[in-house]
């Protein structure tokens, strides 16, 4: 299967792996900035944006699968990757497997406690379904904040602050994407990520992570480091759970600096 993706920009490739939501689109509040240095090449999922649910489980390792024969298809061999929340497992989920080249991955599931991990799927699954119900109202709540914060307090840390323009795309993603239910299953009841050596990924690993995360807990970022021993771990104040809606500008310049 050939994933739907998007490409801005020239330069060093930059491959952007998204987690649960719009597809590509989850890029859009810096997709324009990072393309100002690198060609950025942003792909959909299976199941999400405008890639079809591929037959078969959805896994995280089918959908790393996904990417790596997007990669290898698309001539990227030793391509920096950056992955957000699922995403972010992905990528590093592809580190581990020695593909690409340097790697980022924002906020990354895969680091939960057993308690941790009931908490994640007793409160977004929840969160998802009321969403879905109000899928109708979402353009007209999402442009308050007042509904943005009530919608919102689990995945940013000032959701008030951020605009209708930047977290529609997201929101209706939970809702509309077929893979969205297939892949939190994933993510609740697969094995846990697992890390590499510093010697055996192909390239730097920078794991970035939001103090005020209320979806991948930050003290999740010690397990993630353990797991790769190498990996730089950048922490973004006053954030949850999405660095590109709630400080864009810092996670532009983590990317740009992170990758070669």
């Amino acid at each position: 299967m050939t994933l739907n993706h998007v490409r801005h920009g020239s330069g060093r490739p930059l491959l952007l792996v998204h987690g649960l939501g719009a597809g590509w689109r989850s890029w859009s509040p810096i997709l324009d900035e990072l393309a100002e240095h690198r060609e950025v090449i942003a792909i959909d999922l299976p199941g999400f944006g405008q890639t079809p649910l591929s037959t078969g489980e959805v896994s995280i390792a089918s959908l790393t699968d996904s990417v790596a024969d997007f990669i290898r298809e698309q001539g990227l061999d030793g391509v920096s990757t950056v992955g957000q929340s699922m995403g972010g497992r992905i990528v590093l989920e592809l580190a581990r497997r020695g593909v690409g080249g340097d790697t980022v991955a924002l906020d990354p599931g895969g680091f939960w406690s057993d308690r941790e991990l009931v908490f994640f799927g007793a409160t977004l699954r929840p969160s998802i379904a009321v969403v879905r119900a109000l899928r109708g109202m979402l353009p007209v709540l999402l442009g308050s904040p007042v509904g943005r914060t009530l919608l919102l307090a689990q995945l940013s840390a000032r959701p008030w602050a951020l605009s209708r323009t930047t977290v529609l795309p997201d929101v209706r993603g939970l809702v509309d994407s077929p893979a969205t239910g297939a892949a939190m299953d994933a993510l609740t009841t697969g094995p846990r990520q697992e890390g590499a050596p510093a010697d055996t990924v192909p390239g730097r690993v920078t794991i970035g992570w939001g103090r005020r995360d209320l979806v991948t807990l930050p003290r999740q970022a010690a397990r993630a480091t353990e797991r790769f021993p190498g990996a730089v771990l950048h922490w973004f104040d006053r954030c949850g759970h999405f660095p590109q809606w709630d400080v864009p500008n810092e996670a532009i310049r983590l990317i740009l600096n992170s990758t070669d």
